[in-house]
Parts: C-alpha cells; sequence; structure tokens
C-alpha cells in the first residue's frame, strides 16, 4: 500500500545557514581601523600622487577618505618621500581627521622602510623586491649555501624594521606579488603560487622569530586563476602550520571600465564567498575614489557589509506594465541615500510578490496605470503610477525609517 505524504506528514528541510562563515583570524591594527578578527571586511585604496607633494597627497588622502576608503596607501621610494609622511600626517590631522596609512616600500628598502615607520600605522613590503638578488643567466642550480646566505641578508635588512613596528605597534603587510617573485623562488618552484606562498612564509617565520605577529598578507596575481590558488594554498598553508594571519585581497593591474571591475570581483568575491580575506582593494586604472563603490557592492552583495539600499529588480519581460528602467532609476535617485533597506521594484504581479519576499519594500505593477506599495509581504495601497515614486518615499517617512540626504 502507498503511502500519502501530505504537508503534514512530509519530511522537514533542513535549516541552511546562508551565511558566509569567515576564516577566523588574528585582529591587526591600522591606526583606528583593525583588520581581521570579528571585524567587517576593510576597504582600501591607495593615492597616484607624488608622496612628495604634500598639499596633493592630503587633498587626495582625504578625497578618498571621504569616499569610504578605510586604510589608505602611499608610495615610499626614497628616504625624502618617507620623511614627507610625517608632514602629511600632520597636516591630515590639523585640517581633517587621522586616516590609517600604509607605506609601501620595495627595492632595498631597509632604510626607507625604518624612517617612513615613525609616520605611518603599517608598512608594506614585497619580499620579491625587499632584498635584491641580481639573476645569474648561467645558474643551474641554488645550493644550500646560497639559500641560507639570502636568508641571513633578508634577516639582517628586515630585523630591524620589524623591532621598530613591534615596538610601536605598528603593523606590516607582507605583500607577495607574482609578478615579482624573488629569483631563487622562481628558480626553485617556478612562476607558481607555491612559490609565492613560499616567499610569504619565509618572512612570517622572521617575524616570528622576532615575536612581531601583527602581520597581513597577500599574494596578488593579474590573472584571476593564479590569484585564486595562492590566496587558497595560503589559506591551507597557515591552517597547517597553526598560523591566523588575515589576508588582504586584490586582484593587481586589473585595468579599467566594466571589465576592470569584473576581473577584479570574478577574484575578490570568489575568495570572500569560501570565507577567505579581511582587506580588499579593487585595483583600477581609474581614479582610486573610483574603487570604493567597487568594494562596497562586492561586500553588500555577498551579505558581509551592508552600506547601501539592496535593489531587487526583475529583468523586465512581455508582461511588464511600466518602463522598468525608468522607474528603477527613479526609485534609486530617490532612496539610494538610505543604509540597510531592501527595496524591490517588479514589473508585474505574477513573480512580484514572490521574488520580493524578503524587501522592505515593494513597487509593484498590478494593473496598466497603477502601482502596489508593499511593506514586506503586505501589500499596503494602489496608487497611479505618477505617484508611485512620491508614495513610496512616504510610506518610508510614514514607517520612520526615512533620513533626508
Amino acid at each position: 500500500m502507498q503511502t500519502l505524504i501530505t504537508p503534514s506528514t512530509a519530511p522537514k528541510p533542513a535549516t541552511i545557514d546562508t551565511t558566509i562563515q569567515r576564516r577566523k583570524t588574528r585582529p591587526v591594527k591600522v591606526g583606528s581601523a583593525t583588520i581581521g578578527g570579528n571585524h567587517p571586511v576593510v576597504v582600501q585604496s591607495m593615492i597616484n600622487e607624488d608622496t612628495l607633494d604634500i598639499d596633493g597627497s592630503v587633498t587626495a588622502i582625504r578625497r578618498l577618505h571621504e569616499a569610504g576608503c578605510e586604510i589608505v596607501r602611499v608610495t615610499v621610494p626614497s628616504i625624502g618621500h618617507a620623511k614627507a609622511l610625517a608632514q602629511i600626517k600632520e597636516k591630515l590631522a590639523q585640517t581633517y581627521q587621522a586616516v590609517p596609512l600604509v607605506a609601501d616600500v620595495h627595492h632595498n628598502g631597509m632604510k626607507i622602510a625604518l624612517e617612513v615607520a615613525k609616520h605611518v600605522d603599517k608598512v608594506r613590503i614585497n619580499p620579491g623586491l625587499y632584498v635584491f638578488e641580481k639573476p645569474k643567466l648561467e645558474r643551474t642550480e641554488y645550493t644550500q649555501e646560497e639559500f641560507t646566505e639570502i636568508g641571513n641578508k633578508i634577516r639582517e635588512t628586515l630585523e630591524p624594521l620589524v623591532i621598530s613596528l613591534r615596538e610601536q605597534g605598528k603593523a606590516m603587510r607582507i605583500g607577495v606579488n607574482h609578478g615579482s617573485l624573488a629569483e631563487r623562488m622562481l628558480f626553485t618552484y617556478g612562476d607558481t603560487p607555491e612559490g609565492m606562498v613560499e616567499s610569504a612564509l619565509e618572512f612570517i617565520r622572521i617575524c616570528e622569530s622576532l615575536d612581531f605577529y601583527n602581520i597581513v598578507i597577500s599574494l596578488k596575481a593579474s590573472r584571476v586563476p593564479v590569484m585564486l590558488a595562492a590566496y587558497r594554498l595560503m589559506a591551507q598553508r597557515m591552517e597547517l602550520l597553526g598560523m591566523d594571519y588575515p589576508l588582504h585581497l586584490g586582484v593587481t593591474e586589473a585595468g579599467d571600465g566594466e571589465y576592470g571591475r569584473i576581473k577584479s570581483t570574478a577574484g575578490i568575491a570568489t575568495l570572500l564567498a569560501e570565507g577567505i580575506g579581511d582587506t580588499i582593494r579593487v585595483s583600477l586604472t581609474e581614479a582610486p575614489e573610483k574603487e570604493i563603490p567597487v568594494c562596497y557592492s562586492i561586500l553588500q552583495a555577498l551579505g558581509l557589509r551592508k552600506t547601501m539600499v539592496e535593489y531587487v529588480a526583475c529583468p523586465s519581460c512581455g508582461r511588464t506594465l511600466f518602463n522598468l528602467e525608468d522607474v528603477l532609476h527613479q526609485v534609486r535617485e530617490a532612496t539610494k541615500h538610505l543604509t540597510g533597506l531592501d527595496i524591490a521594484v517588479m514589473g508585474c504581479i505574477v513573480n512580484g510578490p514572490g521574488e520580493m519576499a524578503d524587501a522592505d519594500y515593494g513597487y509593484v505593477g498590478k494593473q496598466p496605470g497603477y502601482i502596489s506599495l508593499y511593506r514586506g509581504r503586505e501589500e499596503i495601497k494602489k496608487v497611479p503610477e505618477n505617484q508611485g515614486v512620491e508614495e513610496l518615499m512616504n510610506l518610508i517617512k510614514a514607517d520612520g525609517r526615512w533620513v533626508d540626504p
């Protein structure tokens, strides 16, 4: 005899947690910002100005910070640039406010890094360039003696910086780039994610031997598959080694325009969805402040930060009862300054209420010339289409959820 399954006898589906479970990491303070731990994913960018241009740099840092950038990086190619950071920091405090600053130090950077460490909150070094290894075209192998010799040289140059940062309670980013791996890493591991990870681990071990743990790691590449593999491998290796350092995500040299944004999102969002990543930078060949909306859009889409209105809108079809693209634009312009709301704009009643079930408010085509306004799943009123946006605003105001732009 066949058993009849009814709604009351059907097995209850298991509850699935749709929130992203982030990898557990230690918190690392960078000025007033904190990377890792239970803190939200931090947004970063970098100014284009020459750091010797004090006024230009201060203006650029302020512009980025006001756009929502939480940590700002500046390039420091010389001692003069390093000393200029003292004036930049002072002028920011006098004319605006303190902003978490990171100094980018590259070739043979010990003296530069030691100077700039006095003036910034974090120093970023590139392991492939920090101690220059002159390539030998005739090389057929790297001996253990050569490895040890270079390792000792790295430790000798890195130790003073580590001690300085440790004593000041500041941070370091060990920023590995796929395109600038040291020669012996390339020779030993090839142009691979393994070489990138080993490069980072070499510097981490030196820091740990000096009792310094305020470290953030990045392993950037311009090719998304390489970037993904490097970060995944780094997370695996750290898990095995009992390390919990936060990771800074980015696709370096992503380009500009739509493709640059898509490429950055493909890399950054994929890892964030896997729980990997504590701070991000979208690297675009555009004005730096244009990177910030992309960062926040990625974080909002994944449910990791809520800094803007979430708009739900159908793609439109033959059932749509109004110009969906125009109306969505009108609704967005009227409400985009609000924080934390979900607003749905749906073209017809067929899928509207179901597809927008999780929205706070809904704007739905009900019949030609009229739209229905919803609060959650409840239909509140039907109004003429030409009054729809205004009435939506009035509904939000009546609920006490409106703030003026």
